[in-house]
């Protein structure tokens, strides 16, 4: 397996400038519109996205979130899903890709000592690492046993995002002597460490997935962040926000995918004709069908929209708070989460599918590639299903009770 090739940094970062406040969104502005011009092309051929990987590395968005003084980009998280949603909305497969790195590379801010966290950050800038994995729970979990020195992993975590592109793969494993959850940082390229990319989906096709089988690797005590323990005595309220930054990544990821079908639709819209009414152009005042489904379409985009904004003050608010932040607030930031991400996925899903009504038979054309945005959607939301986060909204609602914390199979 090859990764994508990292370019050369200069020496010292002691003199470099941060960037301005317009800097991200213009360089997110950019790279979506470069992958754009090849998306529908890229997709049906299938390829591993090493080339993708080094169009964001060269664009600086790989260590966007690392903070300015260990050599990264030193942007926050609103930054960061506004330049998920930018790419998504692009090519929903590479937005997934760079979600989960920006989720797994962060991760050590809330799991890891602060020591190991600024390292790994620093390592992280430098050598310009693109992070896969999953931190979610497996059917068969992945099992650290203890040795000397450290520990030996074994077990396969099935369908991954970003492992077949990764330096980097932080995944969930449970020691075999106590079944403790823990987040474990792998070399991807360490003796022991086997990936395929035989997932064959349908849908997020250039996201990287695959499987990946850990036989006998040595994992040194630096490489194990921390606990992933939901027992409150471990647990911090701190700590519990990765959930909810993992799921709002979600939400931006779906809202992008919405906001993209939607301008390519309308495109295409203008320059052709209705498939009720052939002799009139769509997106006339003459055609209503077409109009009150975009109508209908755009209410959706823009309520999924508010709720992320609402979601994500929430969320930035929370990791401001740092530790002092208690349960009940984390409970209301996590509920917010889950409505702000129920209300993108009912968003993506109809606006992929009920983009092709309006297009009608012409959207069965492969060089359109406008059936790439529904794939994308409903893979995504069948690994991330948007009934679990109405059962916790309601459970909420209801009898007060804090959403479990539940990390993103795929964020």
């Amino acid at each position: 397996m090859g990764v994508a090739a990292a370019p050369s940094l200069p020496a010292s970062d002691s003199d470099r400038v941060a960037p301005s406040r317009t800097h991200w969104p213009r360089v997110a502005r950019e790279t979506a519109d470069d992958l754009a011009t090849d998306a529908a092309a890229r997709e049906q051929a299938g390829k591993a996205p090493f080339d993708e990987v080094s169009r964001l590395r060269e664009a600086g968005l790989l260590t966007l979130l690392v903070p300015h003084e260990l050599g990264g980009g030193g942007a926050d998280w609103p930054t960061a899903y506004a330049v998920v949603r930018e790419i998504a909305a692009a090519d929903g497969a590479v937005g997934q890709l760079l979600a989960c790195h920006y989720f797994l590379s962060w991760s050590a801010r809330l799991f890891a000592a602060p020591a190991l966290a600024a390292e790994i950050e620093r390592k992280t800038a430098a050598e310009q690492w693109c992070w896969g994995g999953g931190l979610g729970r497996q059917e068969l979990p992945l099992t650290l046993v203890r040795k000397a020195g450290g520990y030996v992993l074994d077990g396969r975590q099935s369908y991954a995002t970003g492992i077949l592109v990764a330096d980097r793969l932080a995944v969930r494993a449970e020691r075999a002597d106590t079944g403790e959850p823990l987040a474990v940082v792998v070399d991807s390229a360490r003796l022991g460490v086997r990936i395929d990319d035989d997932a064959d989906t349908f849908g997020q096709r250039l996201a990287a997935g695959g499987n990946v089988e850990f036989d006998a690797v040595p994992v040194a005590a630096q490489d194990v962040l921390g606990s992933l323990s939901a027992d409150e005595d471990v647990l911090s309220p701190r700590a519990a926000l990765a959930a909810p930054v993992g799921r709002l990544l979600s939400a931006q990821l779906l809202l992008g995918m919405t906001e993209g079908v939607l301008a390519e639709a309308r495109e295409y819209s203008r320059a052709a004709h209705s498939p009720w009414r052939p002799d009139w152009p769509i997106g006339s005042p003459q055609d209503p069908q077409v109009l009150t489904t975009y109508g209908e379409l755009t209410v959706l985009a823009r309520s999924a929209s508010a709720l992320a904004d609402q979601a994500l003050k929430a969320v930035h608010g929370g990791l401001a708070r740092g530790e002092d932040l208690t349960y009940d607030e984390y409970a209301e930031i996590s509920v917010l989460v889950a409505v702000a991400e129920a209300a993108a996925s009912r968003a993506a899903q109809e606006s992929t599918a009920r983009a092709l009504d309006i297009i009608g038979a012409r959207s069965v054309s492969a060089r359109l590639g406008f059936d790439r945005f529904w794939r994308n959607a409903r893979a995504h939301t069948l690994y991330e299903p948007v009934t679990h986060r109405l059962r916790d909204v309601g459970d909420y609602f209801l009898n007060g009770a804090h959403p479990p914390f539940v990390l993103p199979v795929r964020p």
